[in-house]
């Protein structure tokens, strides 16, 4: 039996972490590397995989990554900046770098701050008032509520999504009012965490919880702790049965429960995590969005959003890896045939979907310095 050697090449963009076994397929072809095939998705950014990544003029060329065959996750690049000059509102620019991009730019570590820096061209970020800043990918989240105790079975089928606002709640005061409140009535009210209430913890078993009413005046992140070392933790309330209880055990005025908005987060679903925050942070009543100042060491502040500012965008990876693979065949195929290698392919493109191997993936055979793809090549006996 004689078998031929060949190189093709991959070309991916956001692929997910995937280790192919060897399989023959229906054609006689194997893979005879196995690939270890990263890309930074959102996913995997916001898991924090640390690299490096690489800056871009969005006037240049950007070109492509190149690794070898087998490497580390942690040591593989997790796409491009670009820096783009004309000015436009925080949602103007997240919908250009989407629409050219990926999105705006999230921040994972200070290596990245340190990459922007060296990039920023901050002559060109001059505007009437407040020059030489551009916008990130960092908002804070008015709709982003979820309960302080998640883990365990407690909101496993049901829950999570329960809410009972007063009538016009929340409604997000100056954007602080960041922790819910219930009234004596039942209903709820968003307020600042800092305020001083009494609270309802609760004793959690499995999916089962007991409410314990506690008299003692704290903030909404004193009365978690307190709750947490006392008991479970603070009151996550699943329905309404659960939050006429807690209604009957509290006395008339108010009490913190465990619903709290985990404001400040990154658009590609990352928790505000790396604090970059500067000194001038002006934090005005509706500044909701965060540009970074490269006159201050890229120090972020918030803004209005519908100031007009330049901004990064983030490219996900693009990604080029020659693979080797031995045909082996009986048959008198023509792998000369344009559409028999056009075929083989499309076969291996989808071996690689069926894999594991998701995103934008664009197989092409390599020709050899003698013009050939195809090497025949006898087998020992």
């Amino acid at each position: 039996m004689v078998s031929t050697v060949c190189m093709f090449v991959l070309k991916f963009g956001a692929a997910e972490y995937v280790q192919p076994q060897p399989r023959r397929s229906r054609t006689g072809c194997r893979m005879e590397t196995v690939l270890l095939i990263t890309a930074a998705s959102a996913a995997a950014r916001a898991a924090g995989g640390r690299s490096a990544r690489r800056g871009l003029d969005p006037d240049q060329p950007e070109g492509n990554f190149k690794k070898d065959a087998l490497c580390a996750a942690s040591s593989l690049p997790r796409g491009a900046y670009h820096f783009v000059y004309e000015p436009k509102n925080w949602t103007e620019a997240r919908s250009y770098c989407r629409g050219r991009y990926s999105d705006l730019v999230s921040v994972r570590d200070p290596e990245d701050v340190e990459v922007l820096n060296s990039m920023a061209d901050s002559s060109r970020m001059i505007y009437p008032q407040y020059s030489h800043r551009a916008w990130i990918g960092l908002y804070n989240s008015m709709t982003s509520w979820g309960w302080s105790k998640l883990d365990g079975g407690l909101h496993r089928y049901d829950g999570l999504e329960f809410r009972n606002w007063k009538e016009g709640e929340p409604n997000y005061v100056s954007g602080k009012f960041q922790c819910a409140e219930v009234y004596s009535t039942g209903v709820w009210n968003d307020a600042p965490c800092s305020w001083k209430r009494h609270f309802m913890c609760a004793g959690v078993t499995g999916r089962d919880a007991t409410f314990v009413y506690v008299n003692i005046a704290m903030s909404w992140t004193e009365a978690q702790s307190y709750c947490r070392e006392h008991h479970s933790d603070l009151a996550s309330v699943r329905n309404m049965w659960e939050n006429e209880r807690i209604r009957q055990l509290m006395p008339q005025g108010s009490v913190w429960i465990g619903l709290f908005r985990d404001s400040w987060k990154w658009v590609d679903g990352g928790h505000f995590s790396v604090s970059n925050r500067g000194e001038n942070d002006p934090d005005g009543l509706q500044d909701d969005c965060a540009a970074a100042n490269f006159r201050d060491s890229g120090k972020w502040e918030s803004w209005n959003c519908a100031e007009e500012k330049a901004f990064v965008c983030y490219s996900d990876p693009v990604f080029q890896q020659v693979v080797r693979l031995r045909l082996k065949r009986s048959s008198s195929v023509d792998l000369s045939d344009p559409v028999v290698l056009e075929n083989l392919l499309k076969e291996l493109k989808q071996k690689l979907k069926d894999q594991g191997v998701n995103g934008d993936i664009r197989l092409s055979w390599r020709r050899q310095p003698d013009g050939k793809i195809f090497h025949k090549e006898e087998e020992e006996h």
